[in-house]
């Protein structure tokens, strides 16, 4: 009965119409409802990013591959969409990412009646028609436990029409741009793609001095409703563009453009990838601006300041209390004169903090004291307690028309003008995590200390909830001997040796090396676990597994996922570690403990107890 009902709902040749025939999307399938037949987790490729899901959807008749915006990760945080699951494609962008068709899901909705089913029929990949006569179909199907299904034939270059898009301004309409790209979904293998995005900030122009080179250049910050990303001008671009770009406008971007792995040390926007404008990239300014967000922002409250390590990059809200006048410092590298000018903002969480502004944001800073100034981009120090300092790609909003400016404006006419506020002077350093602190946090915490950033190891414990286990690799064939973890080496011959023993064993010691991806209310992170973790999550030994697997891998395969949904308090180090010449911070268990729901119980109801008593 729950599959027939299912297969009323799917929009049976969607996903074809999605990719073929866009007249026919329009009328006959304007939501589109499959099947979610696979699931994916991938690690971002910079440090601290934010997780990334790629999912197969099945239409009964055809399957593709799919992205999840990182605005859509929440249906898998929050336990709603799983394998079978039954979708509604709420938004969606079809595109061409590594060079591969896929859907970019920027929001879907799980029909959560329907439940999970097994995959329905035995749908067929997706033949996508080429823009090109000259390049041959790509097709995929579904094959044995791959994600990706069978490798296409490599499909013959598409020949290109050599072109000149020069740079323009006029105006544009949404109609003559009907095939958007997401920013989520730009990648240096994206190719004639367009994007639509406001302008949240736009540098100055900057200008470099070397012996061998000199030039000039200038940034701006591009937002649309997936993504924020950094784009830069060089020199005949700089002449070009830089009049062109205004701050909060709406542009049409179009390639040629390159994009590249981002410069973390000049950007703070959560993005992998940057846009350098190349001589024929296109620009417009956009008529329709409606459907563009004006600015994102991640706001930390001034009284955690005291929690968040020094050099981190905050945005922050607050009442402007005090204005000092514009002051100059001179450089110690250049020797030439900045401009600065320090704010005193307050919020309710009863702390005040000194943020200081720069060059002509100081000189034409005009906001009246008691208005709601928002920051987007400031960097935490510790001169004289924690204080805050606006980038230089940061960005600042007065009496902003969002919610938390509301909020706070209600806030301090009722009561804020009255209140005495704590300043954050004497708390240098009260946010590092150093020793062996073993604090309970939440992962949230963790991220925002930075937490393993330091030269020694950090220690916290955490509790969280098992949403996911990497299957591949979770054990490795160790060395029998007592006291011995040393990996074996399969001799061919059905032995096994160990180089540090010096010894031959019959057969390994299966031990656990997992991977685990623990999810609390604040976020997620992955932690690895070594065999004693391993057999306590796992309920058995890794020899025990590692024989099911191969003996019935659906029996594994059960195992697996009653392992999964089990929530644990973690005891972990967390240090900084090398992995293909790019640093990150692994978090390395050293200790689990399943929660005891008894006396878990008895610690929250304590916590009611003091939150009526502060009452």
């Amino acid at each position: 009965m729950a599959e027939a009902a299912a297969r009323a709902q799917i929009t049976q040749g969607a996903l074809n119409a999605i990719f073929n025939d866009p007249e026919t999307l329009q009328q006959n399938f304007p939501v589109p409802v499959c099947q979610c037949v696979q699931i994916k987790a991938l690690s971002s490729s910079t440090e601290g990013g934010a997780e990334r899901y790629r999912i197969v959807l099945s239409d009964i008749k055809n399957f593709v591959q799919s992205m999840l915006a990182t605005q859509a990760n929440h249906v898998i945080h929050d336990g709603k969409l799983k394998k079978g699951s039954i979708v509604r494609l709420k938004n969606y962008q079809a595109n061409a990412v590594k060079g591969k068709r896929i859907l970019i899901i920027l929001d879907l909705e799980v029909i959560e009646s329907l439940g999970e089913l097994e995959k329905i029929d035995n749908p067929v990949g997706l033949t996508v028609k080429e823009e090109s006569d000259d390049s041959k179909p790509v097709s995929t199907t579904i094959a044995g436990g791959g994600f990706y299904g069978s490798k296409p034939q490599a499909a013959e270059p598409v020949k290109q029409e050599q072109r000149t898009l020069p740079s323009r301004t006029g105006p544009s309409s949404s109609a003559s741009h009907s095939n958007l790209y997401p920013i989520e979904g730009l990648s240096p293998y994206a190719h004639k793609w367009t994007i639509k995005a406001r302008v949240t900030h736009k540098s100055d122009i900057r200008t470099w001095h070397k012996q061998n080179s000199e030039g000039k250049l200038f940034s701006v910050n591009l937002l649309d409703e997936s993504s924020e990303i950094k784009a830069t001008g060089f020199n005949e671009q700089c002449d070009q563009l830089y009049d062109v770009f205004q701050e909060g406008a709406v542009y049409y971007i179009s390639s040629p453009c390159r994009v590249q792995l981002a410069k973390k040390q000049f950007s703070t926007l959560p993005n992998d990838y940057e846009l350098t404008f190349e001589r024929d990239t296109l620009v417009e300014k956009a008529e329709d601006v409606t459907d563009v967000p004006q600015v994102r922002y991640n706001f930390t409250t001034i009284g955690a300041l005291q929690d968040v390590e020094k050099d981190s990059t905050i945005d922050v809200i607050g009442v402007l209390k005090e204005v000092a006048d514009v002051t100059q410092i001179t450089s110690k590298t250049t020797q030439k004169p900045f401009d600065k000018r320090e704010l005193t903002l307050v919020d309710d969480s009863g702390f005040s903090v000194r943020l200081t502004i720069w060059g002509k944001t100081a000189t034409a800073f005009d906001a009246e004291t008691e208005a709601i100034v928002a920051f987007k981009g400031t960097k935490v120090g510790d001169f004289g307690g924690r204080s805050l300092s606006l980038l230089s790609s940061g960005s600042m909003a007065v009496n902003p028309d969002i919610p938390e400016a509301h909020k706070l404006k209600g806030w301090y006419d009722s009561q804020g003008r009255t209140e005495h506020f704590n300043s954050h002077t004497g708390m240098a350093g009260a946010g590092a995590a150093g020793g062996r602190n073993e604090q309970l946090k939440t992962i949230a915490q963790v991220r925002e200390e930075n937490l393993g950033m330091s030269e020694n190891n950090d220690y916290f414990s955490t509790k969280g909830t098992i949403v996911y286990i990497k299957q591949e690799n979770f054990a490795y064939p160790a060395c029998a001997s007592p006291d011995c973890n040393k990996k074996v080496t399969d001799m061919g011959d059905g032995t096994w040796h160990c180089e540090k023993c010096n010894v031959t064993h019959q057969k390994p010691e299966y031990r656990y090396i997992m991977s685990v991806n623990v999810n609390d209310h604040t976020g997620q992170m992955y932690l690895s676990c070594f065999d004693d973790v391993g057999r306590l999550i796992m309920g058995m030994s890794g020899d025990s597994l590692m024989e099911l697997k191969e003996n019935d891998s659906a029996a594994a395969q059960k195992v697996f996922e009653d392992a999964n949904c089990k929530t644990y308090t973690f005891k972990v180090r967390a240090k900084m570690d090398t992995f293909q010449d790019q640093q990150r911070v692994r978090y390395q268990v050293i200790g689990a403990v399943p929660i005891d729901y008894k006396t878990e119980a008895l610690k929250l109801a304590n916590l009611i107890k003091q939150y009526h008593m502060n009452d």
